[in-house]
């Protein structure tokens, strides 16, 4: 039994690795729907946040109290009137909205004290630290309608709340601001986490809610077929929205979309919408490759580069279990490290998930592709066929006319992407003087057209 845990433990602290030392420094907004609090997900949430904190993130958590503004009201025997996809907030329901966020900031700043034994947070001290951070304004009258004591971020504190993370505590945001003259205003928690997220120029916005994401195809049913879209591109998400009505409650999707856009448009590189439905979501976004839910990028995180000398430990890294098994012939470091140059790499978020390398014959217009290699992590993405495109460009901007590869165990792959057999006898001299004829290797050739 201890040794299956250490063989699937080790691997994964391995792979997770790379994300915990990318993240530290680092400052996200989380915004919580007051939903997943009204679900019972907040325990296991501050635990998770608390995680996080730990590993060096700073965090600014803004929670939302729609359902729980909604049950004073159904108490105090009023009935919620929104308009325009906002409350509007009248007196009662701004008395109901500061019973929410009063009784629902006691219950946070509670889940974040416990330290139980047994739980990721034990022994922990997470200091969270709320306060006027937020200035407002009315939202006025819209269209005929008065939306009273409901109101719109006008100013954020910056200062402030860098001077609370860098103290090294959680700043808690509730979504309520004041007016200079003191007046108070109902905001929403997806306004508030966005305009702080754009002031902080934070490194995510992060939305914890109802929605598991946006699928693939957002106009077709939930289904296997239809999964989540992991990885939305600014420009797509965009299209995106001016494809949809206009969102009117939290279930639809451009309600959390349109922040994501708005956030990215203003500098915050990377947005997320997960579901609190799942546990672990948050650790299952940051810290494995793919994630769980959507996240809108102002940018391809992908780069298909040429390698650097930084990239010799990744390198290393990437290919000595297919060294290992037999699949590649096994490099050395001085040997990655003098041809370094030959290589072309492909990372996402600083963690090389692809490579290959390039040896030219310029005296035969050939050269030889070698240790292409993909992570098992992201095999069956394309990643393999984005490298060997652009070994096949690197190769012609040398003016050469073919690329060749041996291999032993991936022939059928090389043979779907144009490559023929031929025999080693076919190698430029210099290559066929160091071919092990031991391996046995299939030498397979494609022109470049």
């Amino acid at each position: 039994m201890t040794a299956v845990f250490n063989f699937t433990f080790v691997p994964w602290f391995r792979s997770v690795a790379p994300y915990i030392h990318m993240h530290r420094g680092k400052t996200f907004v989380v915004g919580i729907a007051g939903e997943a609090i009204a679900a019972g997900k907040l325990q296991h949430l501050a635990q998770d946040l608390a995680l996080i904190q730990s590993m060096g993130v700073k965090i600014v958590l803004v929670h939302g109290f729609r359902p729980q503004v909604n049950e004073q009201l159904a108490a105090k025997g009023h009935t919620p009137k929104y308009s325009h996809g906002m409350r509007i907030t009248d007196e009662v329901a701004l008395d109901c909205a500061q019973e929410a966020a009063g009784q629902l900031r006691y219950e946070i700043e509670a889940a974040f004290s416990q330290g139980l034994p047994n739980t990721p947070m034990a022994g922990s001290t997470v200091r969270v630290i709320s306060g006027n951070f937020i200035t407002a304004r009315p939202v006025g009258i819209v269209d005929g309608v008065d939306f009273q004591h409901s109101g719109l971020v006008r100013k954020v504190d910056t200062a402030g709340i860098k001077q609370t993370l860098d103290f090294g505590a959680m700043v808690l945001l509730s979504p309520f601001g004041f007016s200079p003259t003191g007046e108070a205003f109902n905001l929403t928690m997806e306004e508030v986490a966005t305009s702080v997220a754009s002031a902080l120029q934070a490194d995510k916005l992060i939305f914890v809610t109802e929605m598991p994401g946006i699928r693939i195809d957002p106009f077709a049913p939930e289904s296997e077929d239809n999964p989540i879209d992991t990885e939305l591109p600014l420009r797509a998400a965009e299209k995106l929205l001016a494809a949809l009505p206009d969102p009117k409650q939290p279930t639809d999707i451009a309600f959390y979309l349109q922040h994501c856009v708005k956030a990215c448009k203003a500098g915050v590189e990377r947005s997320h919408i997960l579901p609190f439905a799942v546990d672990g979501a948050l650790l299952l976004e940051i810290y494995v490759h793919d994630g769980i839910g959507t996240m809108v990028v102002d940018e391809k995180l992908e780069a298909l580069r040429e390698a650097t000398a930084d990239d010799v430990g990744g390198i290393l890294q990437l290919i000595e279990p297919f060294e290992k098994d037999g699949t590649l012939v096994t490099r050395s470091r001085t040997e990655i490290e003098r041809d370094i140059g030959n290589y072309t790499i492909l990372e996402h978020d600083g963690v090389i998930f692809a490579c290959a390398a390039l040896y030219p014959y310029p005296e035969n217009r050939t050269a030889e592709m070698a240790a292409l290699t993909v992570s098992p992590d992201s095999q069956g993405q394309g990643d393999g066929e984005r490298v060997l495109k652009r070994v096949e460009q690197r190769a012609k901007a040398m003016g050469l006319d073919s690329i060749f590869v041996l291999t032993t165990r991936t022939m059928h792959w090389f043979l779907r992407r144009g490559f023929v057999q031929t025999d080693p006898e076919h190698l430029p001299e210099a290559r066929k003087r160091k071919y092990n004829w031991d391996r046995k290797s299939q030498v397979l050739v494609k022109k470049l057209n």
